[in-house]
């Protein structure tokens, strides 16, 4: 087995194990969706005028749940070391890791929004949309997640410093992906904001694991 196999295996178990894996961030997406006619009202038109919005934005909050501890953990207990002096540069690390944090939240994530969205009230058209934008938004927000818990790393209060850093980053991909659900379901231009959604989650992964690296190798020094 490649190492980098072996890497991508042990990243998978500790994002599971870590804060309750998709089953925390899953949990907190139905329990916002269920308040939502709490605070509307249960009128299904008001609803649905919301409901492709909330199930987006929420999405957004729930990834955010467990990457406090995506480099802790291995800082703590001198793993962080190893990876650093081992065979894989540091940035293929830091990729790994959100790519499997990717796996076990927002993949999940993705495939509950349809769900969350459709039971709001949301048109079940839309369904092909919410998926492929929340699959491109979650890579975006592990990726961005991944590089706000590095710049956090050894720092106290590290889950609020997460939320400071990230949240701004999170603006971009909240609106081109609730645009282009809004306009799938409209029956308006959709390719634009989608294409857009897609650049910013791809520039997320081909730029972030450099800064997720140098922030562990100045948390380490």
């Amino acid at each position: 087995m490649s190492v980098l196999a072996v890497l991508a295996r042990r990243e998978l178990s500790l994002a599971w194990s870590r804060g309750g894996g998709a089953l925390l961030a899953v949990g907190f997406f139905v329990a916002a969706a269920v308040m939502l006619p709490l605070a509307l009202g249960p009128a299904p038109g008001r609803l649905a005028a919301v409901s492709g919005g909330f199930a987006w934005v929420v999405l957004a909050l729930a990834s955010l749940l467990s990457l406090d501890r995506m480099f802790e953990r291995d800082f703590e207990d001198g793993a962080l070391d190893l990876l650093a002096l081992g065979p894989l540069p540091l940035e293929v690390v830091a990729a790994v890791k959100c790519f499997a944090q990717w796996t076990v939240s927002g993949a999940p994530l993705a495939a509950a929004a349809p769900i969350v969205a459709v039971s709001l009230g949301a048109k079940l058209a839309s369904t092909p949309m919410i998926i492929a934008a929340a699959a491109l938004g979650g890579l975006a927000f592990a990726f961005l997640g991944g590089a706000g818990a590095a710049l956090a790393l050894a720092s106290r209060r590290g889950g609020v410093l997460i939320a400071v850093i990230v949240l701004p980053l999170l603006t971009p991909p909240v609106i081109f992906g609730g645009v282009a659900i809004e306009n799938f379901t409209a029956g308006l231009p959709w390719t634009t904001p989608l294409s857009l959604l897609a650049a910013y989650a791809l520039g997320c992964v081909a730029l972030t694991p450099f800064a997720m690296a140098g922030a562990c190798r100045n948390a380490q020094g």
